[in-house]
């Protein structure tokens, strides 16, 4: 795959102003890096989903870096999203994450009438044709509510035919999990373009909880050394700098298309990583 790597920034939408404001102070420092896009999460819902979708358009028009909604269809109609997909595509949008989303705690079973992310990508196709560029989700150390890896790989597989022009990864702290991940699912037949995404390490307890509940591995050597330093901030941030910038030098010697940084809207950890990379924007 010879094409230019891509390189792109995620945040969250927040409740206060405040946060918001923080927000698009963030973007707007991580948008003279040049990155291809901003992604902004949602929740199902109304309050988060206009959130997210006046976040959207204000990274798109104010901060002038495109901007990708997350998308999924947990909780919602086809009425609903069909309406969001439209108001998108209206405003000028032109990439769309698409997610199954979140199981409410206690829901077996996706609510909803899509019910997989695999629907979620037909049924955007359905709706506006190519007007999007669709991301998905890729999981390399396997999703945490897969049977099986194998599975996974199908599943993924699937996402990808239904009409999926990248993905983005869930964050790992193992190079080769992802390198084994893509060899596995090229087999396959998939051939777009898989970004790691990758979480910066700032904070070892909030990281350990994410990690848990997301299915990302921590591999012992790391988590004994974030372990040793307590509360020791500096010495966290020095020592996850280092071991984040490794391995994304790492992925991208061996061939990976771009990166995709968890920024927890914050610039700084994820720029200390891109300025040690000297990466070429």
């Amino acid at each position: 795959m010879s094409q230019e790597r891509r390189y792109s920034f995620e945040f969250f939408p927040t409740k206060t102003d405040a946060g918001h404001e923080k927000l698009m102070s963030v973007a707007r420092e991580l948008a003279g890096y040049n990155p291809d896009f901003f992604s902004c999460t949602y929740g199902a819902g109304g309050s988060t989903r206009d959130r997210t979708l006046n976040t959207v358009l204000q990274l798109e028009n104010d901060v002038k870096v495109p901007a990708a909604p997350h998308l999924s269809c947990v909780g919602d109609s086809k009425a609903e999203l069909r309406a969001l997909i439209a108001q998108y595509k209206a405003a000028g949008i032109r990439r769309i994450v698409a997610l199954r989303g979140d199981l409410p705690s206690g829901m077996g079973m996706a609510s909803g009438e899509l019910r997989h992310a695999s629907d979620l990508v037909e049924f955007i196709r359905q709706e506006s044709a190519d007007h999007f560029h669709l991301e998905v989700a890729a999981y390399p150390e396997m999703h945490p509510q897969a049977r099986n890896f194998e599975d996974d790989l199908a599943n993924f597989v699937h996402k990808v035919k239904a009409g999926a022009d990248s993905a983005i990864t869930q964050y790992f702290f193992n190079a080769d999990s992802y390198f084994y991940f893509v060899e596995r699912v090229q087999k396959l037949g998939v051939d777009i373009p898989i970004v790691p995404g990758i979480m910066p390490i700032t904070n070892y307890s909030k990281l350990a909880r994410f990690s848990d509940a997301c299915g990302a591995e921590i591999p012992r050597w790391i988590r004994k050394q974030l372990e040793a330093y307590a509360d020791d901030n500096a010495s966290i941030q020095a020592f996850g700098e280092e071991v984040i910038t490794t391995m994304c030098d790492t992925l991208l010697q061996g061939g990976a298309p771009g990166l995709h940084f968890y920024t927890l809207n914050q610039a700084e950890p994820s720029l200390a990583v891109w300025r040690n990379l000297q990466l070429p924007r």
